[in-house]
């Protein structure tokens, strides 16, 4: 697949994607960038590691700032709670470069993502096993002050 065509894949995947998919998919990104960096971290790659875990930790921002606390004031604010020790793993790892950090965050992060993936199957009425995780992709999508599916 060439790049434009994939680049256009994924923004047609985000774009008709439901709230809960989405979801899905900033937690296989989180997972995936921090699993990047993890190896990184083990080839000396020092640069690749600390781009990787910045995108991880953006991502996890992005779920704590998508957390309606009028909804369910007490989970959210647990959610939240897991958010910051999330992102405060992945902040120690790119100082320290320590993969330990990225491996707490990471046993959480997939976690949470098999925890939603039943709920989604739940809500639905399905018993199928949880989802896989979307297999890496050469194309990353960015996200920042807000979700950029473009390169």
């Amino acid at each position: 697949m060439t790049q434009r065509a994939s680049d256009e894949y994924l923004r047609n995947a985000v774009m008709t994607a439901t709230p809960e998919q989405l979801q899905l998919m900033l937690y296989d990104g989180a997972i995936r960038f921090a699993t990047q960096a993890r190896d990184a971290i083990a080839v000396r790659d020092y640069e690749t590691s600390c781009e990787k875990l910045i995108r991880a930790q953006q991502i996890v921002i992005q779920m704590q700032s998508g957390l309606n606390h009028e909804a369910n004031p007490t989970l959210c604010g647990r959610l939240a709670a897991l958010y910051d020790f999330i992102y405060r793993r992945l902040v120690d790892a790119n100082m320290t470069r320590n993969t330990a950090a990225i491996d707490d965050a990471l046993k959480i992060l997939r976690h949470q993502r098999e925890t939603w993936q039943r709920l989604i199957e739940k809500v639905r009425g399905t018993t199928a096993p949880p989802a896989e995780p979307a297999p890496e992709r050469q194309t990353d999508f960015e996200v920042g002050a807000a979700l950029s599916i473009e390169g």
